[in-house]
């Protein structure tokens, strides 16, 4: 008979947790082409459980009291110069996502230049939302220029968009949405004839463009080999295949950093100095990534990019084969975004992806742009690309069959008129039963097993009642469970 401790006991909690993940979507089958980036390596994967649990407890709070994660992170730091064609007098820090580098790139221009009393920065309309999180944060406003044709920046707008008041000029290498990399010598040289900083969100390329170069591939220059950027961001828990929680930041040189460490010595207790925005840090995902990065190596990292790479190209081939689909853009790197045309609808393919056993993102129209479905290509999907050429075609095929999802003529009107600012809870819950995100019995909130509906309705909708829903519908779901 088991204890209630031992693993096998049904009461214990690791059997508790493998209840609990019985409904979460797989992490090592390739078949997540969101969220999870997947090496398809076993052993990459046990070398990094290993050491996160080894480094769990420990704290990066001090530098002095855990020396090992100091030499770690400035492992990691040394190999990602390298990687990004950084000057000598590079530094980086390790961050816990591409969110917190992209945070304090922001912070770090806003308190570098302080005589700038209302500080600005200009962004293309597809940088990632967490430039947006940063604005309304440190109170930088965010100016956002139309991006062209090619969903890339547009350097005579943003040189426009620039004055004495801006401190940050930002590019993409590659934009997350459309996964094209961003004219970086130009807009690095405006910024730096301007006297200002550029950054270049590497966040999802950073791991794969230097690679994809070395393959023979055609990469336009972004990295600091480029006068005039700053910084660079860039993600090992994506391509880097490192364990959740690690992303770095790297700062030409260390006058540019500065700004962004924090210190406080006036108060009673221990003097605070922070290089980022946290103060406890777990030394796991620094242990985890450093662990992952040796493993694996320039030689390992070459070959998982030819394999995501390779696995690209098969799923651009495959929206290019079917008659109803439609590349958003060729890809610069491992992003893939296509659209519909009016047989079907990108909505119910990836609904019908998802019964096939694949998980793509769907993205909500924008500024005139369609919806479309995303993937993010993992090397552990190359292994898997003749099931995915085939459910892709299934699911077209379905889609198409049951035509593009409808809305009551009555309802988008409703929703066209709907000012998010004067709506109240009742409304709210009104609105998510409405959208099919109540679960029906005890006024519960869940999303439903097809969404096509769900998120046609919410395609409808302003950006601003998108995002009052949503939050509406994240508050409901975050309840305390008694």
């Amino acid at each position: 008979m088991t204890s209630p401790t031992s693993p096998q006991s049904p009461t214990s909690p690791l059997a508790r947790l493998a209840d609990l993940r019985a409904d979460d979507l797989p992490v090592h089958t390739g078949r997540t082409l969101a969220y999870v980036f997947d090496s398809g390596l076993p052993e990459v994967d046990r070398v990094a459980r290993e050491a996160v649990a080894a480094f769990a407890s420990t704290n990066g709070l001090d530098p002095t009291a855990f020396p090992s994660l100091l030499q770690m992170e400035n492992e990691l730091v040394g190999f990602a110069a390298r990687l990004l064609e950084a000057p000598e007098d590079a530094v980086g820090t390790v961050t816990s996502g591409g969110t917190e580098s992209v945070l304090l790139a922001v912070q770090a221009a806003r308190d570098g230049a302080p005589g700038v009393h209302r500080p600005s920065m200009v962004l293309p309309d597809t940088a990632h939302a967490a430039f947006h999180k940063a604005a309304h944060y440190f109170g930088v406003e965010a100016r956002v220029v139309p991006t062209g044709a090619d969903h890339r920046a547009d350097p005579a707008a943003t040189a426009e968009a620039v004055d004495d008041t801006t401190v940050l000029v930002v590019a993409s290498a590659p934009s997350y949405a459309h996964g094209v990399v961003d004219p970086v010598p130009a807009l690095a040289a405006l910024a730096r004839d301007r006297g200002i900083r550029c950054h270049v969100d590497a966040c999802i390329g950073g791991w794969v463009l230097p690679y994809a170069a070395r393959l023979g591939r055609p990469v336009q220059p972004w990295t600091f080999a480029v006068e005039g950027v700053t910084s660079v961001s860039v993600d090992l828990h994506k391509y880097g295949y490192a364990p959740k929680g690690a992303s770095l930041l790297l700062h030409r040189d260390a006058s540019l950093r500065r700004p962004q460490l924090f210190a406080w010595a006036d108060w009673p207790g221990y003097t605070m100095l922070n290089p980022t925005m946290q103060s406890t840090r777990s030394g796991g995902p620094v242990a985890g990534a450093w662990a992952v990065v040796q493993a694996l190596g320039d030689d390992g990292y070459l070959e998982l990019t030819r394999k995501a790479l390779e696995a690209t190209d098969a799923v651009v081939a495959a929206v290019e084969e079917a008659p109803a689909l439609r590349l958003v853009a060729p890809p610069d790197s491992t992003l893939v975004a296509f659209t519909t045309d009016d047989t079907c609808d990108p909505f119910t393919v990836v609904d019908e992806m998802q019964e096939r056993g694949w998980h793509v993102q769907p993205q909500l129209s924008h500024r005139g742009r369609k919806a479309s479905v995303h993937l993010s290509v993992s090397a552990a999907t190359a292994d898997h690309v003749p099931e995915l050429r085939a459910a892709l075609a299934d699911s077209v095929a379905a889609a198409v069959a049951r035509g593009p999802v409808e809305v009551d003529p009555g309802v988008a009107a409703l929703i066209a008129a709907l000012d998010p600012a004067g709506l109240t809870d009742a409304d709210f819950d009104g609105l998510l039963a409405a959208a099919g995100l109540a679960s029906g019995g005890g006024g519960g909130f869940a999303l439903p097993a097809r969404r096509a509906e769900v998120n046609a309705l919410l395609d409808l909708a302003a950006p601003a009642l998108r995002e009052a829903v949503m939050v509406a519908f994240l508050d409901r779901l975050s309840r305390p469970a008694r």
